[in-house]
């Protein structure tokens, strides 16, 4: 019934924006940044972001939004495409690293082009490419030296074969080649060997790998950002835009600039954050300057939560990146997933609200076909639901979504149903957990030969006391519907 209520819902919010002006969409897309990064107006904060509070206190801030996975790669394929990655593959794509889409298959950028926008992807792509097409003849796979490689030639695979008219970038600021890439173009030729470079301010490290001549990573932040903002720039009001800007940051190697060192009461990568939130501000400004803003749909969000210095951070800051929740990147706990999300669309959503609703990263696929008029088949996203009954403050006769999966390893899932997550594995940790950590949060570390976890998040958003034993039919039950929507039922209903 609530299945039948929310379609109908969503195709009444629908259609009543087919016969206004579609609006632009910009998502800014941070790097390793937990949920508890964001100050929201708090002057007590540690990390200060007035540009995000700023875009908070004029969209919807969501508190239980959600990426897809604990790592990068699968997020940013599964926001793209509106499915679940877990479908396709589960790790990252690592240096040379081939593209993950199949051919011709739905992108939201894709879509968008369809719908007549300009489409454009900014910085951090992390989802492959075509090596095969640069390779020189005779060079086996395995060969990854600068010389490899015909680096004049087109560079295929990436962003201008998933849907967008323009890319500019460095690829992943920490894999190589290090080096700047326009278009399906190398601007600069990565001809040094291997990577040298200054002692970076918050640590880090990168993989071996040829590098062009001048390549800094300080670089990055402040270029990816000031490309988007040329863009933004040359758009004409009178065709609808879609920018991605997939920020490097605050992801290792932790390398704020200058200004902002000791501008946050956590650390370099404290500082970090501040300067992402700067460059949030010079987007916000070029759509204010442009007399965009009032038609454009602003998203910030991440790809997952800290990596695992917060443990470090919280013992020497008294800063944890994922507040309330436990976990961090890679974990299956929340704190692995729940990240940042706040949508900005002025005339539509009330300035300053917030939402409890669990969404997904996954949702934006549907919610923009509903807004931009796209019809999407049932073989398209099918792990999407459409956002605008939430967005736009409808009463949604229950939560919008049946139940959500999360994943980051091969063979281990989370299902949140509810107030109720279940863990169907041994553990939500990937990794050890540091001893500091759990006793400042009184906290246990579940062992090996755990049959499962199942937390009520409601009063236990800690995730500290495990109920697996005392509700035998509620595990049942969700381990049946996991197990469904593992062995290949869409998540999202199907569509007329």
């Amino acid at each position: 019934m609530i299945l039948k209520t929310t379609l109908c819902l969503s195709l009444c919010v629908a259609s009543a924006f087919a016969s206004t002006k579609v609006p632009n969409v910009i998502i800014l897309y941070a790097d390793d940044m937990g949920v508890a990064d964001v100050s929201y107006g708090d002057p007590e904060a540690k990390i200060q972001t007035p540009n995000l509070d700023r875009l908070a206190s004029a969209g919807m801030t969501f508190s239980d939004g959600h990426s897809s996975s604990g790592i990068c790669t699968p997020s940013r394929y599964a926001m793209l495409t509106g499915q679940h990655h877990w479908r396709s593959f589960h790790g990252i794509v690592g240096a040379f690293g081939d593209s993950v889409f199949e051919s011709g298959e739905f992108t939201i950028a894709r879509m968008f082009q369809q719908q007549g926008y300009n489409t454009a992807c900014f910085g951090k792509w992390h989802l492959g490419w075509d090596w095969d097409a640069i390779r020189k003849p005779g060079v086996g796979k395995k060969a990854k030296g600068a010389e490899s490689y015909d680096w004049t030639k087109r560079f295929p695979g990436g962003p201008l074969d998933q849907g967008f008219d323009d890319y500019y970038g460095d690829g992943t600021i920490n894999m190589p080649p290090y080096c700047w890439i326009e278009g399906d173009r190398f601007l600069t030729i990565p001809t040094k060997p291997v990577i040298k470079s200054n002692p970076l301010a918050g640590g880090g490290s990168f993989r071996p790998g040829p590098m062009a001549e001048g390549w800094n990573p300080y670089d990055v932040l402040p270029t990816i950002t000031q490309k988007t903002v040329e863009w933004i720039e040359k758009q004409d009001a009178q065709k609808p835009f879609f920018a991605y800007l997939a920020f490097n940051s605050p992801h290792y190697p932790i390398v704020p600039n200058k200004p902002f060192h000791g501008k946050s009461h956590a650390g370099y990568y404290g500082d970090f954050v501040i300067e992402t939130d700067a460059m949030v501000g010079k987007i916000l400004d070029v759509l204010e300057k442009k007399g965009l803003s009032n038609n454009t749909i602003v998203i910030f969000t991440a790809d997952n939560g800290a990596e695992n210095a917060a443990y470090r951070r919280l013992r020497q800051f008294d800063q944890w990146s994922s507040g309330k929740f436990r976990g961090i990147k890679h974990d299956l706990y929340e704190g692995g997933h729940r990240v940042p999300f706040i949508v900005r669309w002025p005339g539509q959503i009330k300035a300053g609200s917030t939402s409890d609703e669990v969404v997904s990263q996954v949702d934006l696929a549907a919610t923009f076909a509903a807004i931009t008029g796209f019809k999407l088949t049932n073989e398209q996203a099918i792990d999407s639901y459409n956002l605008l009954p939430v967005l736009t403050g409808k009463d949604c006769a229950g939560p919008l979504r049946v139940a959500t999966v999360q994943n980051t390893k091969t063979g281990k899932y989370a299902l949140r149903q509810g107030d109720w997550v279940l863990i169907d594995t041994s553990t939500g940790a990937s990794g050890k957990e540091s001893q500091y950590y759990l006793e400042h949060f009184g906290l246990q570390a579940y062992l090996k030969n755990n049959p499962g976890l199942l937390f009520n998040l409601k009063e236990d958003p800690r995730q500290s006391k495990n109920l697996y034993n005392e509700h035998p039919e509620k595990v049942t039950a969700m381990r049946a519907l996991l197990k469904r929507y593992v062995d290949g039922e869409r998540c999202a209903p199907e569509r007329n």
